[in-house]
C-alpha cells in the first residue's frame, strides 16, 4: 500500500524508478545489516563514500564535468527516501553532508577550486560538509561572529562552529564568516581544507544520529588562501539562502520516508504480534493508529512531490517549502512515536528501526532552520 513503486505517478518516469532499483539494493546490501552496529560504534567507514559514488549517488545534481550525474527534483527524493528506508539518519547525514557542503562550491567557486575539489568529493575520496551554525545562534546567519580579515593573499580566520555534521573528519570545510561590517553584507564564504593549520575539532555526542559525526570546530589564525573565497566578498549571505531551498527538500523528503517506515514497520508488527489470542493487528485501536499514520505520511508525500514539480517549473516558492519542512517533520514525529507505541516495550529496546527513528525526530525538526523559524521565514513570504 504505501511503497512508492506499487504507486502509479505522473512525476516518476522509468529511469527515477531504474534508480530506485539500484538505491534500494544499495541500501539492503551496504546499510542496512550494519546500521545497529555502526550506531553503537558511532560512525561507519569511509569507505561507503566510495561504494556510494560508485552508483552515482554522491553525483546526483552536480556538474558532470566534476562526476556529478544530471538529476531532476525527483531523482534526489528517491535517493534520500530509499536512503531512509534504513531507518538509519546518522548514516544518511554524514554521508550526503556533500549536499549542503559542496554546493556553494560548484555554484560559485572559483574554477581551479572546483576542478581541485568537487572530483575528489563526488569520487567519494573526500568529505565536504557546510560550516554555519555558531556557539551564539544558529539561523541567525546575519549576526554570525566567526571573523576573517585580510592580510595579503590570506584570510585570518577566527572563531568557532558548532553542530557541524561530519565535522570531525571532513577535509573540506564551507564556512561562513564575517569579511565586514555588522548584518547579512558583511557575511562571505571560505573554503578552508581540514588540514589547515590552528583547526581544532572536538567531538559531540548526540541523542540520535550516533552514526553521523558532529563536531565543533575551533578556528585560531587559520590562514586561507584568498583563492579559497567562494563567490564575491560580502555574498555569502545570499549563497547560504540557495543553499538553504535544497538542503530543506531533502529533509522533508527524508522525513516523509522516515515516517513511511514506521507505518511500514508498524504494520508488519502489528500482524505478527499477539495479545489476547489475536494479532494486535485484529484491534480496532492498532489499526485506526496505523490508518492515521498513513494518512500523514499521504499528505506529506503528495505535498512533497507537488514542490518539486514547481522547482522544476522554476518556481520558488520559499513560504510552501519552510511549511513542507514542518509538515514533514511533524509526519516524522507523529508517526515515530504511535510505532513505538504500538511495538510496546519491544519499540523501546535499541536495535529497532523505530527505535531509532524516535530517538532521531528533534534534530530534523530543528536542523536546517527550526519549526519556529520556518513559520516565521513562511508567513514573511506570506505578507504578514
Amino acid at each position: 500500500m504505501l511503497e512508492r513503486t506499487k504507486v502509479q505517478s505522473p512525476f516518476y518516469t522509468a529511469d527515477h524508478e531504474a534508480f530506485r532499483d539500484v538505491m534500494r539494493r544499495f541500501v539492503a546490501r551496504e546499510i542496512e545489516p550494519y546500521a545497529h552496529e555502526w550506531d553503537e560504534a558511532g560512525g561507519f567507514p569511509r569507505e561507503l563514500y566510495r561504494r556510494a559514488s560508485e552508483i552515482g549517488l554522491l553525483g546526483l545534481g552536480f556538474p558532470e564535468e566534476y562526476g556529478g550525474v544530471p538529476a531532476d527534483q525527483f531523482m534526489k527524493i528517491v535517493a534520500s527516501q530509499e536512503l531512509a528506508r534504513a531507518g538509519a539518519g546518522g548514516v544518511s547525514s554524514s554521508l550526503m553532508s556533500h549536499t549542503i557542503g559542496s554546493p556553494p562550491i560548484a555554484r560559485a567557486a572559483k574554477p581551479e577550486v572546483k576542478a581541485r575539489v568537487l572530483p575528489q568529493v563526488l569520487a567519494g575520496e573526500k568529505i565536504s560538509a557546510l560550516a554555519i551554525t555558531e556557539p551564539s545562534g544558529g539561523s541567525d546567519v546575519a549576526n554570525l561572529r566567526t571573523k576573517a580579515r585580510r592580510d595579503g593573499d590570506h584570510y585570518i580566520v577566527s572563531g568557532e562552529k558548532t553542530f557541524i555534521t561530519s565535522g570531525m573528519r571532513a577535509d573540506y570545510l564551507t564556512v561562513a564568516v564575517r569579511t565586514g561590517g555588522e548584518g547579512p553584507g558583511g557575511v562571505s564564504l571560505l573554503l578552508i581544507e581540514g588540514d589547515t593549520p590552528g583547526l581544532s575539532r572536538t567531538k559531540l555526542k548526540k541523542m540520535g544520529w550516533w552514526a553521523s559525526d558532529t563536531a565543533t570546530l575551533h578556528f585560531d589564525e587559520c590562514r586561507v588562501p584568498v583563492e579559497n573565497l567562494i563567490g564575491e566578498e560580502g555574498q555569502g549571505f545570499k549563497i547560504i539562502m540557495q543553499n538553504f531551498n535544497s538542503e530543506r527538500m531533502g529533509m522533508a523528503a527524508s522525513c516523509t520516508a522516515y515516517a513511511r517506515v514506521c507505518v511500514e514497520e508498524a504494520i508488519a508488527y502489528a500482524k505478527e504480534r499477539q495479545t489476547f489470542g489475536k494479532p494486535i493487528a485484529q484491534h480496532q485501536v492498532i489499526r485506526h493508529k496505523i490508518v492515521d499514520m498513513a494518512q500523514k505520511v499521504a499528505a506529506s508525500q503528495a505535498m512533497l512531490e507537488l514542490l518539486a514539480w514547481r522547482l522544476g517549473q522554476g518556481e520558488s516558492p520559499v513560504a510552501e517549502i519552510c511549511m513542507m519542512k514542518n509538515q514533514a517533520t511533524q509526519t516524522m514525529a507523529f508517526c515515530a512515536s504511535e510505532a513505538v507505541q504500538i511495538f510496546g516495550g519491544a519499540g523501546f529496546m535499541r536495535g529497532v528501526k523505530v527505535e531509532r527513528i524516535y530517538r532521531e525526530v528533534k534534530v530534523n525538526a530543528i536542523g536546517g532552520g527550526t519549526e519556529e523559524i520556518m513559520k516565521d521565514l513562511a508567513s514573511r513570504q506570506m505578507g504578514l
